[in-house]
C-alpha cells in the first residue's frame, strides 16, 4: 500500500479506550483548523465498531460545533440509541479539550432487496483523459510559501483529477457546479466499512467551495474564512475507494455568509453509490488581508 494511504487508513482506525469510547490521532493538513473530513471518517469508524459487521452505514448526519486542533487527538463517545431488526442508530460526540467539536447520528442497515432507480451520471471525460491535480499545483505551491501545505498539495493519499481546471489564486466567476474524479492512491483491503470511512473523509474535499464559484472566490484567498457547519452523506451501495469515482457537485444557494452545496458520487460505469449535502461558512474577512494565513 502507498505509505500515505497506509497513514490515512491508520488514522481512521480508532483506538478503543472503553466499550463505547474511542480515540483517534489527528493530521495537520495545513488548514486553519482540523480537517472536517478526518472527523467525519473517524466518527463513522467509531460508530461502526459498535454494530454487527452485517450492518453497513446507510447515512450520517453531523454538525461541526467548534474548530478542531490538528495537533491533538480526538475522543469519540458513541451512544447506542437503537438496535432494531434491520436498522440501528448510533450517536457520536467528538471531543477535544473537554468540549464537543462535532456531533452526528449514524444509521446502519442490513442489506435488503427492493425497488431500484437512480439519476444518470453526467457525461464528462474519463479520468485517464485528465491531468492529475498534483501536476497542476506548482504555481500555487510557489505562492503559498508554506512547506507543510506545499507537501500536502503534492503528496496526497487520495488522487484527484478535476474536469474543470480553475486558477485558485485568480478565480474567475463560473457556474456553481463542478466534477472531480478521485480514488485512493493504492490498493485497499476488501473491507466495506473501511471504504465507507474513506469515502466520508474524501466527501469533505471540494464540496463547500462549489458555492464560491459564481463569486470568483477561493479558499486560498487570505480574506476568505471557510468552514463546514454541517455534513450529511447517504451511502446507497457498497463502494471501492481504490477505483475511480466521480464527484458531481453543485451549489443551488448561498447567502448570509453561508453556502450550500450537494454532491452525487458515481462509479465510472455510472452507478450512484452516495449522495452528499453540506452547508458551510463562507465569510469575507477584510481584517485578515494584512495578516498571515
Amino acid at each position: 500500500m502507498n505509505p500515505l494511504l497506509d497513514t490515512l487508513v491508520s488514522l481512521l482506525d480508532m483506538e478503543q479506550l472503553e466499550t463505547h469510547l474511542f480515540r483517534g490521532a489527528s493530521q495537520d493538513l495545513g488548514f486553519r483548523q482540523l480537517f472536517g473530513g478526518q472527523v467525519l471518517g473517524q466518527a463513522l469508524s467509531a460508530a461502526s465498531k459498535t454494530v454487527d459487521p452485517d450492518r453497513q452505514a446507510n447515512s450520517l448526519h453531523g454538525y461541526f460545533l467548534r474548530a478542531g486542533d490538528a495537533g491533538k487527538p480526538v475522543i469519540y463517545q458513541v451512544e447506542p440509541v437503537r438496535d432494531g431488526a434491520t436498522f440501528c442508530t448510533r450517536r457520536v460526540m467528538a471531543i477535544q479539550n473537554g468540549r464537543p467539536i462535532f456531533t452526528c447520528s449514524v444509521s446502519f442497515h442490513i442489506r435488503e432487496e427492493g425497488f431500484q432507480h437512480q439519476m444518470q451520471m453526467p457525461d464528462v471525460p474519463m479520468p485517464e483523459e485528465l491531468v492529475p491535480d498534483n501536476e497542476l499545483t506548482e504555481e500555487l505551491s510557489r505562492a503559498l510559501n508554506d512547506e507543510k501545505r506545499v507537501k500536502m498539495l503534492r503528496e496526497k493519499p487520495i488522487e484527484t483529477r478535476a474536469v474543470q481546471v480553475l486558477d485558485p489564486l485568480n478565480p474567475e466567476k463560473t457556474a456553481p457546479a463542478k466534477h472531480v474524479w478521485f480514488k485512493a492512491d493504492g490498493q485497499l483491503p476488501d473491507c466495506p466499512a473501511l471504504h465507507r470511512y474513506l469515502l466520508a473523509y474524501t466527501s469533505d474535499f471540494s464540496l463547500l467551495t462549489t458555492s464560491l464559484l459564481p463569486h470568483g472566490a477561493s479558499i486560498w484567498q487570505p480574506q476568505m474564512q471557510v468552514a463546514s457547519l454541517d455534513h450529511a452523506i447517504w451511502f446507497h451501495d457498497n463502494v471501492r475507494m481504490d477505483e475511480w469515482l466521480l464527484y458531481s457537485m453543485d451549489s443551488p444557494w448561498a447567502g448570509g455568509a453561508r453556502g450550500f452545496a450537494r454532491g452525487s458520487i458515481f462509479t465510472r460505469d455510472g452507478r450512484l453509490v452516495a449522495s452528499v449535502a453540506q452547508e458551510g461558512l463562507t465569510r469575507i474577512r477584510h481584517d485578515w488581508l494584512n495578516k498571515e494565513c
